[in-house]
C-alpha cells in the first residue's frame, strides 16, 4: 500500500513538494485555488499583464499524478484532514504549507483577469499612491517609475525607513534610487484609506495626497489562525508560526511537518527558502516511507540574510552578508526574468 501525504497549501513550498513526491507516495494537495502562483513576480504582470500567463500554472500542469483538492483545510485530527467542502482525507504523512492568508481567485481565468484590471487602473491613472515601504511597495513602486515614468508616484511608509527586513544601507541606497525616479517618499507617516475624498488621502502627518488610485502594500497575515482549533493549536508561536525540529518536522509529532513562511525558522521568509523546506521534507518522506538507500533524515538550517529586490527591469537592489550592492548587478541576477524561467522548470515546465 502507498503511503498516503497530504500537502495542504499550493504556494512555493506546497507546490515544490507535490511536484517532486507525486512518484513516490498517493500525494493529495489541497489548495483553494487551482492554480499555483509565483507570488515573488506578481508585481512584474500588474504592469505586464502578458507576463501573468507565465507565472499563473494550473496545478495540474505540474501535478499530474496525485489528487487535487480545491478546497480550505478547516481541521485536523491525527489521522485526517477536514476540508470547507465537506471532504474527509485520510493522511500517513502531513505537511502544513498554508504561508500567509490572503484572498485570491478560485481559477487562473480569474487571476490573469485581476492582473489586467490592475494594469488598466495603473495605465489610466496619473498620479497613484502607494501604502507601505516594505519590498512589496518599493518593487511596485519601481515597476512603474521604470514602465511608467510620466505617472507621479508617491510612497507613504510608516515606519523610520525602507525595507525594514533587512539592513539599514540597503534601505538608504532604495530611497535614494526612487527619488532618482521622481518616486515622493513619506516615512513615519500612515494613510487612512477610509476616509478618501475626491481622490484626497489624509496621512497621520497631516498632509494631503492627491492621489487617482491606490495601492495597499503592507504585510500579510499568516495562513494558521485555523490551526489554533485543531491537533497543533499547542504548538504555534506567539506569532502563530508552527515550532518545527530541525527535520521540519512539527515539535513532538513523527509524522507531521511544516514548511514555508508559516514555520518558526529563523530566517527570511522568501520563496528560495521555502522551496528548499520542500526538498529537505521530500527526502524526509522518501527515508520515512522506506524508499532509497538513505535511511537518515536530512536536517534545515536557516539560510543566511541574503535579499534582492528588483528595481524595474534592469537594475535591483542586494543585501548580502558581508555587502550591500545597487545596481545592473543584482538587476541582472534577478530584475529581468524574475526567476521566472527557472521556477517554471523547476516544476517540469517550459521556461517559455
Amino acid at each position: 500500500m502507498e503511503k498516503k501525504v497530504v500537502i495542504i497549501g499550493g504556494g512555493v513550498a506546497g507546490a515544490v513538494l507535490a511536484k517532486t513526491l507525486q512518484n513516490h507516495a498517493n500525494v493529495t494537495l489541497i489548495d483553494p485555488k487551482e492554480y499555483f502562483e509565483i507570488p515573488w513576480a506578481a508585481l512584474r504582470a500588474m504592469v505586464e499583464p502578458s507576463f501573468g500567463e507565465r507565472i499563473v500554472v494550473n496545478h495540474r500542469d505540474y501535478f499530474k499524478k496525485g489528487n487535487l483538492v480545491t478546497s480550505s483545510a478547516v481541521n485536523i485530527t491525527e489521522t485526517e484532514v477536514l476540508t470547507d467542502d465537506g471532504s474527509q482525507i485520510p493522511y500517513d504523512f502531513l505537511v502544513i504549507a498554508t504561508g500567509h492568508k490572503e484572498p485570491l481567485p478560485k481559477t487562473r481565468t480569474e487571476r490573469l483577469d485581476y492582473y489586467r484590471a490592475e494594469h488598466e487602473k495603473i495605465k489610466s491613472a496619473s498620479s497613484i499612491l502607494i501604502v507601505g515601504g516594505g519590498p512589496t511597495g518599493v518593487e511596485l513602486a519601481g515597476e512603474i517609475a521604470v514602465d511608467f515614468p510620466e505617472k507621479k508616484v508617491t510612497l507613504v511608509h510608516k515606519g523610520t525607513r525602507l525595507l525594514e527586513f533587512i539592513g539599514p544601507k540597503a534601505s538608504k541606497k532604495a530611497l535614494k534610487w526612487l527619488k532618482a525616479k521622481k518616486v515622493e517618499v513619506k516615512l513615519e507617516q500612515s494613510v487612512n484609506l477610509d476616509s478618501v475624498s475626491n481622490n484626497a488621502y489624509q496621512t497621520s502627518g497631516g498632509e494631503t495626497i492627491e492621489a487617482d488610485v491606490h495601492f495597499l502594500c503592507t504585510g500579510k497575515q499568516l495562513g494558521s489562525a485555523w490551526l489554533r482549533e485543531t491537533i497543533l493549536k499547542d504548538h504555534l508561536d506567539s506569532e502563530g508560526r508552527i515550532q518545527i525540529d530541525q527535520n521540519l518536522r512539527v515539535k513532538g509529532r513523527n509524522n507531521i511537518f511544516a514548511i514555508g513562511d508559516i514555520t518558526d525558522v529563523p530566517e527570511l521568509k522568501q520563496g528560495a527558502n521555502a522551496g528548499e523546506h520542500a526538498q529537505v521534507v521530500a527526502k524526509n518522506l522518501r527515508v520515512l516511507i522506506g524508499e532509497g538507500k538513505d535511511k537518515k533524515l536530512g536536517e534545515y538550517k536557516a539560510r543566511p540574510a541574503v535579499a534582492i529586490v528588483s528595481l524595474g527591469r534592469k537594475q535591483g537592489l542586494a543585501q548580502f552578508p558581508f555587502m550591500t550592492v545597487l545596481g545592473r548587478f543584482p538587476g541582472i541576477i534577478k530584475s529581468g526574468d524574475l526567476f521566472v524561467s527557472k521556477t517554471r522548470k523547476d516544476l517540469g515546465l517550459e521556461p517559455k
